[in-house]
């Protein structure tokens, strides 16, 4: 993707200095190709935990860019597991997406854990009242959620995802299964959106001359 080392500017600092993005320092290709599952549309994801401060504070910039997304373009939210205690707050998130609780309590677990302090992420158990709490459901409900069928095969795949992308932390985003960024890489929130905004339309142009 030679195309994004030529006129991309990320913006560094709050003076506007400019840098043309590396790979291996901005970008980088994923370990290996990651499936998409949107067709023909440019599959966004992020990798994120509940316990990364600054997932929480990459989330406002990604919940705004995502209210216009392009009509090709899907963006997504997978949990990461590189190590076992990330597995409650995962399965935390799968929860709330078998529950459609997700738009009305992602946010708000975030700052039960970061702002409020009253929430371990590694902790199964206050995750399931927590979320018995918020969601003002019956706990067998959400234990059925916790527990359910596909719980194993999701945690699976983000598992598999994490490591395939080559991600080393989070917030990581993948793009078009072939591209990997962070706001480490790119140097804060908004240049993660630019960042990103510009590789999906190198993408776009691809398919495009294929």
């Amino acid at each position: 993707m030679k195309k994004l080392l030529l006129a991309f500017l990320v913006i560094v600092t709050n003076n506007a200095v400019a840098v043309e993005p590396k790979p291996g320092i901005n970008f980088k290709n994923t370990n290996e190709i990651i499936a998409t599952v949107s067709g023909n549309k440019i599959e966004v994801i992020e990798l994120f935990w509940y316990g990364c401060i600054h997932c929480q504070n990459l989330d406002p910039y990604l919940d705004k860019w995502s209210d216009k997304l392009p009509k090709d373009v899907v963006f997504k939210r997978v949990p990461a597991i590189p190590r076992k205690n990330w597995i409650p707050a995962a399965k935390a998130y799968y929860a709330l997406k078998t529950l459609d609780l997700d738009h009305k309590l992602h946010e708000k677990l975030f700052e039960a854990i970061h702002k409020d302090k009253t929430l371990n992420p590694a902790d199964p158990k206050a995750l399931v009242n927590w979320i018995v709490l918020n969601g003002k459901l019956d706990k067998a409900e959400v234990d059925s959620a916790f527990n359910s069928f596909s719980m194993n095969a999701k945690l699976s795949r983000s598992l598999k995802m994490f490591k395939a992308a080559g991600a080393t932390g989070v917030p990581s985003i993948i793009i078009d299964g072939r591209y990997l960024t962070s706001s480490t890489m790119a140097g804060g929130e908004q240049n993660t959106i630019d960042l990103m905004n510009y590789i999906i339309d190198n993408v776009r142009k691809d398919k495009i001359n294929k």
